[in-house]
């Protein structure tokens, strides 16, 4: 077991590090909110007031914050992790940022002789809190392998996609087919509505043919047909239309600054944008078929 410091306690983070406290580990947790903090002690982990009080000790440093200009924060600067970590700390950075800044910070880390991985994950808050999230993680093979098992207490598939910014590199393509095919599933049940044929037909012939996906299958955009997804919660989130329009912003600037055609992706942030500035940022992805449908 390892001791850990875990810095960013949020939706995603704080049962992130409840897990790890869980399967045994010593963590130490910090966050600005009292609340994820009292959550993280309540989870058998030490909650500390100040980042720096995180870093000290810990043979593992992760991060789960909201942007690239959030972890340049934390890891730089003389009270930064960078700056503060013990000599052969592993720093782990589970947010979902830009790639430039992904590299950036891996480099300023190794200049220090720390091994950094980014390891964005996808799965959701509800991933989260079962432990069955998935890593994309960028950086050395060295520390791919110190991170795994530590890795592998948060989430159920874990995959080394390569050098540093490959793990951020495969999160937004991963997103950017995730943000076009939920709109693309929730424009073909609405015509399906206007044509009169049942949602659920619809949904046991394109769930078993060549219209499958994950936004059918497992995040259906409609009440009825699976269960579990969003859409029988009247759209409580497990990943926010915000958070999706971050991921696609991620994925079209990293597209213009690779010189690479992505216009699907850029009609998807457009329309994800309007979704958002109607008021939906906090509602789940999936309720853009209400703004599809009409509405708002």
């Amino acid at each position: 077991m390892a001791n850990i410091g875990f810095i960013g306690l949020g939706n995603m983070g704080g049962p992130m590090a409840r897990n790890l406290a869980k399967a045994g580990h010593a963590v130490t947790g910090f966050d600005l909110v009292q609340a994820a903090r009292d959550a993280l002690a309540g989870a058998g982990g030490k909650a500390v007031s100040v980042a720096a009080d995180a870093i000290g000790g810990a043979e593992v440093i992760v991060t789960m914050l909201p942007a690239g200009q959030h972890v340049r924060q934390v890891y730089g600067g003389p009270e930064g992790v960078i700056a503060r970590a013990a000599p052969g700390t592993l720093l782990i950075d589970c947010s979902t940022i830009d790639v430039d800044t992904a590299r950036a910070v891996a480099a300023d880390a190794k200049a220090k002789g720390l091994s950094m991985l980014d390891a964005p994950v996808s799965g959701g808050t509800g991933g989260a809190e079962a432990g069955t999230l998935t890593f994309m993680v960028g950086g050395e093979d060295q520390a791919f392998a110190r991170a795994e098992p530590v890795l592998k207490a948060m989430g159920k598939t874990v995959v080394h996609a390569g050098a540093a910014g490959a793990g951020q590199a495969a999160k937004i393509c991963n997103n950017m087919i995730l943000g076009i095919s939920m709109i693309a599933v929730g424009e073909a049940f609405v015509l399906a509505e206007k044509l009169g044929l049942d949602k659920q037909k619809l949904f046991d012939i394109s769930s078993k043919s060549s219209g499958q996906c994950w936004s059918m299958t497992t995040y259906c955009p409609v009440p009825g047909p699976v269960p579990t997804s969003p859409a029988n919660r009247d759209y409580k989130p497990g990943f926010t239309a915000d958070m999706m329009l971050k991921d696609l912003k991620l994925a079209q600037q990293a597209a213009q600054a690779a010189g690479a055609a992505t216009p699907l992706g850029a009609a998807a942030s457009s329309l994800y944008a309007l979704f958002a500035a109607q008021g939906n940022g906090p509602v789940d992805f999936s309720g853009i078929i209400k703004m599809i449908r009409g509405g708002s």
